[in-house]
């Protein structure tokens, strides 16, 4: 897809808020051993990890959802949450963005948006698996230059631990659980917070690289059962690898090029938390130092269309990212996907209370190292 960046004369989205939320149980990988042939350290080798966080039962998606959002809310501003006097809700839209909906039908994000006491906001989620958060940021950006919307909740959410099988030593170490969300208003473009220049992408002839296969239409018409492993979350590992690095480079180079910014002009590179040695890859290739490179992978695992957003807020809240600070934002999911954007980092209002911080690590959790 070609770059795109807002017509001077649209309104920007321009970033106000963000927070992020895990669930409270940590699952470390000791934990982990002791169900699966591997180790503490074949995991941190290969993956980085070193504990991620899982929903309790009966913990879904949306549940995270509201976590993250009403905290980002809150983080712009707008405390109690719900409508005013006048009826008026804070937010124009409310997008969820997730590979793991309560349910196949209806979408998450009525559900969300009500329950935060949102009473006549647009609603609905967005696909697009582990890309999904910059795919969302894409769409609130093009309702609010369109003028549909003047503020939008954008929350990437995800609970893997639904569909990813305990017992698949691949890939039961690598995800977890949680939700990070953005605060967008309308504004300028050349404003600190404003999103743009952004490159989106996919090739669905390799659908089958990520793919959970039951659960949809496809799987539905035919007659059977669907066993074990169509049911759970499968993953051919070594060709995502290659693909990942590949179309996120390309993808992040695309943005830049657009914006008529050089890798020296990014202060720090935010992509997916996919894998450590995917994100060290990607920065190596775009010759950026990895020390730019903003990781908690370590303390949350790969969550998804969540990743970017607690990437964010638990940067924001360790004051790794200041405002002013240039950032490259990249993705790469299955469908397959990717994405990019650029942003500078605009001044935020600090936690509100020291309880209830930006940093997205859940009661009983701390933030990493």
């Amino acid at each position: 897809m070609p770059e795109h960046t807002s017509s001077p004369s649209a309104p920007a989205a321009v970033l106000c808020g963000v927070a992020g939320w895990v669930p409270p149980r940590v699952v470390t990988n000791d934990e982990l051993a002791e169900r699966l042939d591997t180790d503490d350290t074949w995991i941190r080798t290969r993956t980085g990890i070193r504990r991620r966080h899982i929903a309790e039962p009966g913990q879904a998606t949306s549940d995270l959802a509201v976590e993250a959002g009403r905290l980002a809310l809150r983080n712009a501003g707008f405390d109690p949450v719900g409508t005013d006097a006048t009826g008026t809700d804070p937010v124009d839209a409310v997008i969820v963005t997730t590979t793991t909906p309560d349910r196949p039908c209806p979408a998450t994000a009525p559900a969300v948006a009500a329950r935060l006491g949102l009473k006549r906001a647009a609603a609905f989620d967005v696909g697009a698996v582990c890309t999904g958060f910059v795919y969302g940021l894409a769409t609130a950006a093009g309702l609010i230059a369109s003028g549909v919307a003047a503020r939008v909740l954008l929350i990437g959410a995800d609970t893997y631990s639904t569909i990813v099988d305990p017992l698949d030593r691949a890939n039961a170490i690598i995800f977890g659980d949680g939700a990070g969300a953005v605060i967008l208003r309308a504004g300028d473009n050349d404003e600190p917070g404003a999103v743009g220049h952004f490159d989106l992408g996919s090739d669905g002839t390799h659908e089958d690289l990520i793919l959970v296969a039951a659960g949809g239409s496809r799987r539905r018409s035919v007659d059977g059962e669907p066993t074990r492993a169509e049911r759970h979350f499968a993953m051919r590992g070594n060709e995502v690898y290659r693909h990942a690095v590949t179309r996120m480079a390309a993808s992040a180079r695309a943005t830049l090029s657009g914006a008529g910014w050089k890798t020296d002009d990014v202060d720090h590179f935010v992509p997916h938390q996919a894998n450590l040695r995917i994100l060290h890859s990607v920065a190596d290739d775009l010759g950026l130092p990895r020390e730019r490179c903003v990781a908690n992978i370590d303390a949350v695992g790969n969550t998804g269309a969540a990743s970017i957003p607690l990437a964010l807020a638990d940067a924001a809240a360790r004051r790794v990212i200041r405002p002013g600070d240039r950032l490259l934002l990249t993705a790469f999911g299955g469908g397959l996907t990717w994405g990019s954007c650029l942003l500078t980092w605009p001044r935020l209002p600090p936690p509100t209370h020291p309880h209830d911080p930006l940093v997205p690590y859940g009661k009983g959790a701390d933030a990493p190292s």
